[in-house]
């Protein structure tokens, strides 16, 4: 069954993406840690975000200068 909602789905989806995030990086999961600006892991997890968000945007460039 589906999550119709999606404000809902949002959660659902950035939950799992954070409990990854911690498995691959060997951080402690707590799910109470999600969206909390001082959890230190929280905060590594956002900077990690932002960096993904930065190399995809450079990629972008290099792929476009290219044609």
């Amino acid at each position: 069954m589906a999550i119709k909602n999606q404000v809902v789905n949002k959660v659902f989806n950035d939950l799992d993406a954070y409990r990854d995030w911690c498995r691959f990086e060997g951080k402690v999961f707590d799910e109470k840690a999600l969206y909390k600006k001082d959890d230190p892991n929280w905060i590594a997890y956002q900077k990690y975000q932002g960096w993904v968000r930065s190399k995809a945007r450079s990629a972008q460039r290099k792929f476009n200068q290219g044609n």
